[in-house]
């Protein structure tokens, strides 16, 4: 893809937010801050959350969509509006349109989850299913938006959305002023765009660092050479944040006004998502984890000062979150898998299954293999899945089963 700049970049200045907060009061919640006394112990810093999964529709967008719709002139409205989203966009777009009396059409990919579509209906759009990615969900709204004339309303690339979704930064400096780094999750960029533009007129000393999903990092090459560029095929279980090339818009206000931009892993992800669950008893979306995921991944690196991580939504599909958990635990060392060969004779299952007992680990799965070549006439291979407390109860049942006399194979 080419990359024209825009003639000039729209600016968003510290006023915009400021407007838009006042035409959102009322609309949005002030969502609550929380503190984590698991990441603080970690740090050393205090560390809080500033919960947007608890939003109107489960996360910031509604800000920012609401900001652009309300802005449209009379005819404008007439009109209608239309959006692509595979989830949080739509549901923004589909309530701030429903708020506001103003028809709207929503584009999803053929793929979406169940429930963000239910839901996107729910609060009042049509919703057309396209597409198996979002770039042909994204041409289709854009082609219906030129034959119909609605209003199309990118879900990051505009400097209302950006203002709408900068009221986040006002709010954490007024519930944690004292805060010394905010950690945004980055997709294309219109969050922390706005929570830059914010804080850094109000409090420069702040430090606003970027979270981008290793699969899907555009930003940091973008950076690197100065504008956007794309980035083929990107992967990552963060559906929010999964996008393959920055905005024009928040790309030149990151540009100057971000600190940092670091990536996390999957495996980092799917643990932030899980601590939420557990530790904060929160309902959070691998995209809204993502900040979360870069304290546990370099916790070292926050010990200045209160941090706040911006926990930007919780929508995620009961099948994924199911997935996710597996993925999470494992990461975590909760399971623990290995092959060991006994004694084809009555009665050596269950004295295995006692030296389980004993070590207090929980057996999920048992499987046998009789017919392999390299076992003995006597000999049994036994596959076990088990649930254990973490690495080191990993490390006491290996030991256990070895002082127990059993090979453990892997």
């Amino acid at each position: 893809m080419n990359y024209r700049v825009p003639q000039p970049v729209p600016q968003v200045m510290l006023d915009d937010v400021r407007g838009a907060q006042k035409m959102l009061s009322g609309v949005s919640r002030v969502t609550a801050m929380e503190g984590s006394r698991h990441l603080s112990s970690l740090t050393g810093s205090p560390v809080h959350f500033k919960c947007e999964n608890l939003q109107r529709t489960g996360s910031f967008k509604l800000r920012g969509a609401y900001v652009r719709i309300a802005g449209l002139r009379p005819e404008q409205r007439a009109a209608g509006v239309v959006a692509a989203s595979a989830g949080n966009h739509a549901q923004g777009v589909a309530l701030a349109s429903a708020l506001l009396g103003v028809r709207s059409t929503v584009f999803m990919p053929v793929g979406a989850p169940l429930p963000k579509v239910a839901a996107t209906q729910e609060y009042g759009a049509e919703v057309r299913m396209y597409g198996e990615v979002v770039d042909e969900t994204l041409a289709a709204a854009q082609e219906y938006a030129d034959r119909t004339g609605a209003v199309f309303i990118h879900p990051f690339d505009h400097r209302d959305i950006i203002a709408g979704q900068g009221t986040v930064g006002l709010e954490i400096l007024e519930q944690c002023p004292e805060v010394r780094t905010i950690l945004v999750g980055i997709g294309g960029g219109g969050l922390a765009a706005g929570i830059a533009v914010a804080v850094k007129a109000l409090r420069p000393d702040v430090r606003v660092i970027g979270v981008q999903a290793a699969g899907a990092a555009a930003y940091p090459p973008s950076l690197k050479v100065g504008h956007p560029v794309s980035i083929d095929h990107p992967a990552t279980m963060a559906d929010g944040i999964k996008v393959g090339r920055p905005g024009d818009v928040p790309f030149h206000i990151i540009g100057e006004l971000l600190d940092d931009v670091r990536t996390v892993s999957e495996d980092a992800l799917s643990k932030a998502l899980l601590l939420c669950l557990e530790r904060a008893k929160l309902v959070v979306e691998p995209a809204g984890c993502s900040p979360v995921a870069a304290l546990l991944s370099e916790p070292e690196r926050y010990g200045d000062g209160p941090v706040v991580a911006v926990l930007s939504g919780g929508n995620v599909d009961p099948l994924l979150l199911q997935r996710i958990l597996r993925h999470g635990m494992a990461a975590a060392g909760r399971y623990l898998s290995l092959r060991l060969r006994v004694t084809d004779r009555p009665g050596a299952l269950a004295g295995l299954l006692g030296v389980l007992s004993g070590s207090d680990a929980n057996v999920l799965d048992v499987s046998h293999v009789r017919t392999d070549p390299r076992l003995g006439l006597t000999e049994v291979e036994v596959e076990l899945h088990l649930e254990t407390k973490g690495p080191e109860h990993c490390a006491q049942v290996a030991r256990s089963l070895h002082g127990a006399g059993y090979k453990v194979m892997s």
